[in-house]
């Protein structure tokens, strides 16, 4: 079984190891992608940290792109050499999510532990997230992928297998902005920035940004922001009331994983105003709300998780979207890294200044 370089978990909480792991050959309805570029997600910093479970040894990693080099039996539409995104998102198609529409709510279960990554002496290898892209290639079921054009930088590509598409999709698919309605988007960093970039296309009449770091602010304005709070000020739902004209926002989208922005979302809805559940707070994690006022006002919240993204709805809009320059992906990339460096990447994200980071394998 051929052996790649990959970046493996082996503690919660400790730094990633890169080293030789086994990758077994695409069965069934599976492909194989040797990978060019791999976003590194906060979502992929709580499985590090252990913030939800699961089993170790693993290799995370799950937003990438690369280009097909083996195709399972069964695989249609598809060749070797095809450039494509990798995403976590894995779905049948026969379900009753998957037949609604909605395959990120796949109900088929898949067994990380039972992929097709394994531990260089044979051992079990998690297959973090269903993708294992901290890695130089990836075996995932063929509807993890997407097609690319051939030129798209793919480190620009790649960040459209989960922050572009989880920002934007919770604006345009799930919350369903409408031109002329007032977004708040919590938290400027990559996914909330495409939040913003997806509420100025939709049309909003004000994207205000929030952040604890003005100079995120700042480049939230770049994105489409049309105003900027600072969250850490004392009553900052009073500045959102000012921008509005006291009409307040019909749609706040949290884009942190941080409790207080949860509990303290509703105070800047409108009437019939939803707030939407974007970031992912650590399992266990609890907010605290009074439900009488959503209850009388008519508001709401609501979980959306990948941005309720159809890859094959989705991906060609945006991909055009970026080719017209309506949608930036080069200005989301903070820095680009080795797989050596990985531990280096992480630590720059974890510092809150990074867009997003890209481990870039050629």
């Amino acid at each position: 079984m051929p052996l790649i370089k990959a970046a493996v978990c082996h503690e919660f909480g400790a730094p990633l190891v890169v080293e030789d792991v086994e990758l077994k050959a695409p069965i069934a309805g599976e492909v194989e992608v040797a990978l060019e570029a791999c976003a590194i997600c906060h979502s992929d910093l709580s499985f590090i940290d252990g913030g939800w479970g699961g089993s170790l040894p693993a290799v995370y990693g799950h937003e990438a792109a690369g280009r097909i080099t083996a195709l399972g039996d069964g695989v249609s539409g598809y060749a070797v050499g095809d450039a494509v995104l990798v995403t976590l998102i894995r779905s049948c198609g026969c379900c009753v999510p998957c037949a609604s529409g909605q395959p990120v709510q796949c109900a088929t279960p898949y067994d990380r532990d039972a992929g097709p990554l394994a531990a260089a002496d044979g051992g079990v290898m998690q297959h973090g997230l269903a993708c294992g892209a901290f890695a130089e290639k990836a075996v995932v079921d063929q509807s993890q992928i997407a097609k690319i054009p051939d030129d798209m930088p793919m480190d620009a590509a790649c960040l459209l297998s989960c922050g572009v598409v989880t920002g934007m999709g919770a604006v345009v698919n799930t919350a369903q902005v409408r031109p002329g309605q007032n977004v708040v988007v919590i938290g400027a960093g990559g996914v909330g920035l495409n939040a913003i970039q997806g509420a100025a296309i939709a049309g909003a009449a004000r994207v205000i940004a929030m952040d604890v770091l003005p100079e995120k602010l700042e480049v939230a304005r770049e994105f489409g922001a049309t105003d900027g709070v600072l969250a850490t000020d004392e009553k900052p739902w009073k500045q959102i009331a000012k921008i509005t004209g006291g009409r307040m926002a019909d749609a706040v989208f949290v884009t942190v994983g941080a409790v207080p922005a949860f509990e303290q979302a509703p105070r800047y809805l409108a009437v019939g105003g939803n707030a939407y559940i974007v970031g992912m707070p650590h399992s266990g994690a609890m907010a605290e709300y009074e439900p009488v006022i959503l209850g009388a006002l008519g508001q709401g919240m609501k979980g959306t998780k990948m941005g309720d993204t159809v890859l094959r709805r989705d991906i060609p809009w945006m991909v055009d979207m970026y080719q017209q320059g309506r949608l930036k992906l080069d200005e989301l990339i903070s820095g680009r890294w080795s797989l050596d460096q990985i531990n280096e990447a992480i630590a720059d994200t974890r510092s809150g200044a990074a867009r997003r980071n890209v481990i870039v394998f050629k």
